[in-house]
């Protein structure tokens, strides 16, 4: 399990956002951010509840979402983003956690931010 990205919820909009209509939210580009924060900003008919639309979340790579998720709740399965596939899950103590899987095993930090400007490299 490596570090990935932290999401952060907010109703501002912020510089560079993109639509993601499958799951009806502006999320910014973690790749680049400094600090690797992705901004998500819901639509008001965001098919998204709960947790997951009100609380910040930690995301991880992982190799394999069903283990590193095993006795989880829950809250968004995991569903495909392009180069990856994600899911969302609640921790025994509440916190959300996201779990990432490259769909090309070994994928690592520096592969997975090919093409992210310099400036923008933690």
């Amino acid at each position: 399990m490596q570090f990935d990205h932290i999401g952060i919820v907010t109703t501002e909009k912020k510089p560079g956002e993109s639509y993601v209509a499958a799951t009806g939210v502006w999320r910014t580009d973690f790749r680049q951010h400094p600090f690797r924060i992705e901004w998500l900003r819901f639509a008001p008919d965001s098919p998204v509840t709960g947790p997951v639309r009100e609380m910040p979340h930690v995301a991880y790579r992982v190799d394999d979402i069903e283990s590193a998720a095993a006795g989880m709740r829950v809250l968004l399965e995991p569903f495909d983003v392009g180069p990856r596939v994600v899911g969302f899950y609640q921790t025994s103590d509440g916190a959300v956690v996201e779990f990432v899987q490259y769909k090309q095993p070994g994928t690592s930090a520096a592969a997975a931010d090919a093409g992210r400007p310099p400036s923008a490299k933690p």
